[in-house]
Order: C-alpha cells, then sequence, then structure tokens
C-alpha cells in the first residue's frame, strides 16, 4: 500500500497530497476523528501498546518518493497521527522520512500539535527541502487544552514553534479546527499574525458543543479580525456554507 497518496473529502482542503507514518496517537484529543477513520476503538487507539509506524512504512516510502521525485506539491504529515507525538523523541520516524524527502527534492508539510522541540530538532531538514510548519490550535488556555487535548502540548509551546519556524525562514499555518471557544481563535489571530503566514479556519463537527455556537457570527468575527492584520486564509467548506446567515 502506498504511504504518499491523495486525500479524500475534507482533508483534500489541507492538502492534495499526503503521508500517514505511525498507526495510533497518544494526544488523546477527545474529538479525534482518525479512530472512526481507521476503524478502530478509542481507547485502543491512543494506547502506548497500539501505538507503533505502519508496516514497512520507511521501505514503502522510499519507493513513493522515488516515483515522486522532484515534486513541489507539498506533501502533509499527517491526518491520521501525529508525526511529532511523544514516541517520536525515541523512534525518530518522522525524521527519517523528512531524510527521505530530502534526498528526492520532495515538500514536507507538517501539521502537528507539537511544541518547540520537534521544530528544533528537524528545522534543518525542513529548512534544506522549504518545508513547512503548521500548528493546530484550538485554545488559549491550558486548562481548555488539557480537556479537550490531555497530551498534546500546551497553546504557548505551539506557538512558540511557530514562531521559531517562522524565524527559520519557514512557511507557516495555523489550522483553527475544530473550533470550540470562537473567543479564543480570535484572541489566538491577535497573538499569531505575525508570524502565521495562513489561517485555515474550519468549525467543529460531530460534537454536541457544535449546536450551541453560532457559526455565522463566528464566520463574521473572524474574518473581520483576519481582514485586521491584512491576513491570509483558507474558509474550510463546512464554515463557508454559513456566509449566506451572516445579518446584513
Amino acid at each position: 500500500m502506498s504511504i504518499i497518496y491523495t486525500p479524500k473529502g475534507k482533508a483534500l482542503e489541507y492538502s492534495n497530497l499526503a503521508a500517514n507514518l505511525y498507526k495510533g496517537c497518544s494526544h488523546g484529543c477527545t474529538y479525534c476523528y482518525a479512530p472512526k477513520a481507521t476503524f478502530t476503538d478509542y481507547e485502543k487507539f491512543i494506547s502506548q501498546e497500539y501505538i507503533r509506524p505502519r508496516p514497512k512504512v520507511l521501505e514503502q516510502l522510499e519507493k513513493d518518493a522515488e516515483k515522486f521525485a522532484g515534486s513541489t506539491e507539498p506533501i502533509l504529515l499527517s491526518f491520521t497521527s501525529d508525526p511529532y507525538q511523544p514516541v517520536e523523541k525515541t523512534l525518530k520516524l518522522t525524521r527519517h522520512a523528512l531524510l527521505i524527502f530530502k534526498r528526492n527534492g520532495l515538500k514536507p508539510q507538517i501539521l502537528t500539535k507539537a511544541g518547540k522541540w520537534a521544530i528544533e530538532r528537524d528545522v534543518d531538514l525542513l529548512s534544506a527541502t522549504d518545508g513547512i510548519w503548521a500548528a493546530t490550535l484550538t485554545s488559549d488556555s491550558d486548562q481548555e487544552s488539557l480537556k479537550w487535548e490531555p497530551l498534546a502540548a500546551l497553546p504557548h509551546d505551539r506557538i512558540d514553534a511557530l514562531r521559531f519556524a517562522k524565524d527559520s525562514g519557514l512557511e507557516t499555518w495555523v489550522s483553527f479546527e475544530p473550533v470550540i471557544n470562537p473567543e479564543a481563535v480570535l484572541r489566538l489571530i491577535d497573538k499569531t499574525h505575525s508570524f502565521v503566514d495562513l489561517f485555515k479556519v474550519g468549525k467543529l463537527n460531530h460534537h454536541p458543543l457544535e449546536k450551541e455556537i453560532d457559526w455565522a457570527q463566528f464566520l463574521h468575527d473572524v474574518e473581520k479580525r483576519l481582514d485586521k492584520y491584512g491576513c491570509k486564509r483558507y474558509i474550510k467548506k463546512d464554515l463557508e456554507a454559513y456566509r449566506s446567515k451572516i445579518a446584513a
């Protein structure tokens, strides 16, 4: 089975190519869609006993990279796991993948909830490949983050990673998806706009809290805040659907 692939559905709004290196993720995000997407029980998916590299992942990645050699299309790591979950500190699977990308002239695009340690360790390979660094941000509160993403890096650590990436010459973007606290998203734009090149904004889906948020008002407010700083943005289709409901 190929490791580099073309995503389908909503994932295609984030990247035309992607690669998933790990099975499972220990960040334990309570809203995670990946267990269902991979037909895996949630508790099993986040357990240390389950988390491992995909079978023969680097061997197959070598073959795929040769086929895509020289492509300028960014390859996102990753959709069904986090390329920099804690086990990466030991296994260095993502770093090995970045080396393969470098040898084949491929451009990695990292999407992670890891902190500054990850970009500090691998900035050499990302810089060498015109890599892209992106972080998912859901809150600016440690308490709220620990509730929804108990073992992911805290917000300030992810923000520090973005700043370090930008200072190192990398392109950066932020994923505001899922949106749990609309006011927190506005504050996060205030805090990060000077070192983030692009904001991708979605909503919350398949969760009871979704019905409690006025999505048309959020769309209005978030675009107003992005306009204030002249920020580039991509509004995901799920949120864009509420544009017609924005009060005149």
